[in-house]
């Protein structure tokens, strides 16, 4: 695809960063965003950061509110290479699992399934009881990802944003998307290698 699209939602759990981050990281691999937020997201942004709502918008290509349900995200005839949710709420989880399509974000992800197109979920919560777990578990049974953002320790982070900018490298990584300076495993230096049976 020569003019890459991806849309980047952003819901209401804890995390906001991934979002931001997702913007920041998309922007510089050439990637054209299209950013959808929840309602709930704008309550996160708030307590989260000190960024504005225009902020935040600055940081993508292309914005819709949340109840346009006619926009062009919410087609499958308009292409892209997917769509992230960063992060993802247990809430927009469950609706995207059960096909409501209630709001332009799960309806955008609603899409994103029907067209076989790349969804990557970064779920925050934990514990976790069975309906969420169910819900991933339907959510990746229809082609879906879930990718809960786990801190890579042995990239040795010694910040909040190394371990932010790693997480959503990552998830970026399964749209194509190689994000040069991310560090990758290596395997485990000389004289700590495990005795192989």
């Amino acid at each position: 695809m020569p003019n890459k699209k991806l849309v980047i939602g952003i819901s209401g759990a804890s995390g906001f960063l991934y979002g931001i981050k997702a913007l920041e990281l998309a922007r510089e691999l050439g990637v054209e965003t299209h950013l959808v937020m929840s309602r709930a997201a704008g309550l996160t942004q708030r307590h989260e950061t000190e960024l504005t709502r225009q902020d935040v918008e600055k940081l993508a290509d292309v914005v819709y509110p949340i109840d346009a349900m006619g926009a062009s995200i919410s087609s499958g005839s308009f292409r892209t290479m997917g769509m992230l949710i960063a992060p993802c709420s247990m809430h927009s989880l469950a609706a995207i699992a059960n096909g409501i399509s209630d709001n332009l974000l799960t309806r955008a992800a609603d899409v994103v399934l029907k067209e076989r197109r790349r969804l990557v979920l970064m779920v925050r919560e934990t514990p976790l009881h069975l309906i969420h777990l169910r819900n991933m578990q339907q959510v990746t049974e229809c082609g879906g990802i879930v990718f809960p953002p786990v801190p890579a320790l042995y990239a040795g982070p010694v910040s909040v944003d190394e371990i932010v900018t790693h997480s959503v490298a990552r998830a970026l990584d399964l749209f194509e998307l190689h994000y040069k300076k991310l560090p990758r495993w290596g395997g485990l230096p000389e004289g700590i290698q495990g005795k192989t049976s």
